[in-house]
């Protein structure tokens, strides 16, 4: 496995990380178990989750299959970077109430009591807001967590879903503050949807911070979802965010050259999508969200696939980025 820093923080983290959103609704807990000791086996020590994951009447439980596995012991905890999430209503379906959601002072301090218990742990090693709150005063989002941090409840705070102008925002507050600030962001990044490009994550770099891409294979567009079609695994291969964009002719098109080209060249499409990100500037390590084992092991494949000049050129032809701002939408 390879390592970097997680932005200007004096943080290891692995180049690839592993994305728990499916242990519990799609993977049981023995086989999200199974695929975790896999992971750390494999030198991956970045682990993302969230506390709404799990869903509907099962808010939670992702973090719960986590907290198990932690409490097996065998110096598991400690050799992850453990990263959940605060903001949705974790309130039952049908039965919200105030103050169990976005970041205000209140739900941060519930929110992350909360997550702990789950996670069997006595710290969060990243606590990420999972979008803005356009009602609370960043001023108090700050208060909360430089307490936080001072209890010893987490380490470091990172956002996801952030605007450019929104991570500027918040970091230049925790300047004025006396805060440390963000020190990530967790946004939608892979070849089909390059629009981070433009702002989000030059604004990333310009304040250090480190960028999680997440859905890099774009719901599983960018999985060889047109040969999976072929070979009649068309109902799982076009679930998720992929949905029915084949349906678009100029999409299928696209998504057709991408697979010839690594046909040509003999490259999996899922790694190559990945190994992409990780020759992008300001990229950590994308995140990826194995349901399977075989999931996994072809993630951790695709550190050291290296990609040649020749497949880069194509897939930026393939799939064309919009540019940094200004001159995205501007001379």
């Amino acid at each position: 496995m390879k390592y970097t820093q997680l932005g200007r923080t004096g943080l290891e983290v692995s180049r690839l990380v592993l994305g728990t959103m499916n242990f519990g609704p799609q993977t049981n807990e023995a086989d999200s178990h199974a695929i975790m000791d896999a992971a750390l086996d494999a030198g991956v020590n970045f682990f993302d989750t969230a506390n709404i994951y799990g869903w509907g009447e099962n808010k939670g439980r992702t973090e719960e299959i986590l907290g198990t596995w932690f409490a097996k012991g065998g110096e598991r905890r400690d050799k992850v970077v453990l990263a959940t999430k605060v903001y949705g209503n974790m309130a039952a379906e049908g039965d919200a109430w105030p103050n169990h959601h976005k970041l205000s002072a209140l739900n941060i301090r519930r929110a992350v009591d909360a997550s702990l218990k789950r996670l069997q742990t006595d710290h969060i090693d990243l606590y990420q807001f999972h979008h803005i709150d356009r009602a609370t005063p960043v001023e108090e989002i700050w208060q909360a967590i430089d307490v936080l941090i001072q209890q010893g409840k987490i380490l470091y705070a990172g956002s996801s879903n952030f605007a450019g102008w929104k991570i500027a925002q918040t970091n230049e507050t925790a300047k004025r503050l006396g805060s440390y600030g963000l020190v990530s962001e967790q946004c939608l990044y892979n070849l089909a949807e390059r629009r981070a490009e433009m702002e989000v994550i030059p604004a990333a770099q310009e304040y250090g911070l480190g960028v999680i891409p997440w859905s890099p294979l774009h719901g599983g567009l960018l999985g060889g979802v047109i040969r999976k079609e072929r070979e009649g695994g068309a109902a799982r291969s076009t679930s998720g965010r992929s949905g029915d964009a084949l349906a678009n002719t100029t999409v299928r098109a696209q998504i057709q050259a991408y697979e010839d080209l690594l046909e040509k060249h003999g490259l999996e499409p899922g790694e190559v999508g990945l190994a992409w990100l990780l020759t992008r500037p300001g990229v950590t390590g994308p995140i990826s969200g194995p349901r399977t084992r075989e999931q996994l092991d072809s993630a951790v494949r695709a550190v050291d696939l290296e990609l040649s000049d020749e497949v880069l050129t194509a897939l930026d032809e393939i799939f064309p980025g919009p540019g940094p701002s200004p001159e995205a939408f501007a001379w």
